[in-house]
């Protein structure tokens, strides 16, 4: 008899694990999409980052010339870091 219930509980605890390894998430399918949109936004971030020394340096650039008014100058500024943020955009939607 004392054969017969170990036989069933290790039958049982075998069912259990068997169980519980085919429930498990299969992890390297959402590391890899999370690592793909993590790179995205990375791609983006540079971008935006890239536009803003654009801008600074255009801006700089505009004052040392005297060609333009200050006005001018910080609008030629935002113009460069609008222009850097609609790439960035585009390179998150994927476009």
């Amino acid at each position: 008899m004392r054969r017969k219930t170990r036989d069933s509980a290790i039958r049982f605890v075998c069912s259990m694990m068997l169980l519980a390894g085919m429930s498990a998430p299969v992890p390297s399918y959402a590391e890899t999409e999370g690592d793909e949109r993590r790179d995205e936004r990375q791609d983006a971030r540079d971008t935006r980052q890239t536009g803003r020394e654009s801008a600074r340096d255009a801006k700089e650039e505009c004052r040392e010339g005297d060609e333009k008014s200050r006005a001018e100058c910080r609008q030629e500024k935002r113009a460069t870091k609008q222009g850097a943020r609609e790439d960035a955009r585009e390179k998150r939607r994927g476009n």
